[in-house]
């Protein structure tokens, strides 16, 4: 397919689209096991309620397929926000398509909830550089929502025995949050982070290899 000429719609998805919910979720899993981490499951009937909430994001083809996904939740009573779930299906990967879901997503966020802090945690340089476009920045788990439904929600995850061990306040992936009333400008944190690419790149393969240590058998 040439992804050169692919148009994409991407818009608030409703209950029209609740019939991409089952295979969007076979996605996520599918996606969470090839690159060896873990996302919290979904099922369908969770998708359908955030769909019929107007608190996702779809992306279709002109011929109807669905292309990516994502959605909002609420953490500490609405003072965090964090956009999950992000998923492109394999044929549209590097399109640019996660970037613009991950926008509209973002600015959906910023207008439901004008106060709250948005976050999220990535174990990808794609994602990462993603964020840093918005305007989130690198933070510690500590600036994190507290909230246990959040953090219960790891334990579907391949490294929630790291997660634990290290008593929350460090894992895989990258916390990155985004603060309405102190951030900087989105120009000052895209600068940084290309500043710092390769240095990121192997901070992720320095921790990776630390926190998985302990925990690897002697053969």
């Amino acid at each position: 397919m040439d992804q050169t000429k692919q148009i994409f719609n991407i818009y608030i998805a409703t209950e029209k689209d609740f019939s991409y919910a089952e295979e969007i979720c076979n996605e996520m899993e599918e996606s969470a096991k090839a690159r060896g981490t873990g996302i919290a499951k979904r099922s369908p009937d969770y998708i359908h309620t955030k769909m019929n909430e107007g608190k996702a994001v779809i992306a279709t083809t002109t011929d109807g397929a669905w292309a990516g996904f994502c959605y909002i939740e609420t953490w500490s009573h609405g003072e965090y926000v964090a956009n999950s779930g992000l998923i492109v299906r394999p044929e549209f990967r590097k399109s640019g398509l996660a970037k613009m879901i991950k926008h509209k997503i973002f600015n959906l966020s910023k207008t439901q909830y004008p106060e709250a802090k948005i976050f999220g945690l990535t174990t990808g340089l794609a994602v990462m550089k993603i964020n840093s476009e918005l305007g989130y920045e690198p933070v510690t788990y500590s600036e994190l929502t507290q909230d246990e439904a959040f953090w219960s929600g790891c334990k579907s995850c391949v490294n929630f025995d790291i997660l634990m061990s290290k008593e929350r306040k460090n894992c895989m992936c990258t916390a990155m949050l985004y603060d309405p009333k102190d951030h900087y400008e989105p120009e000052e944190t895209k600068q940084f982070f290309d500043e710092n690419a390769k240095g990121f790149e192997r901070l992720f393969r320095i921790r990776q290899w630390k926190l998985l240590k302990p925990f690897l058998k002697n053969v």
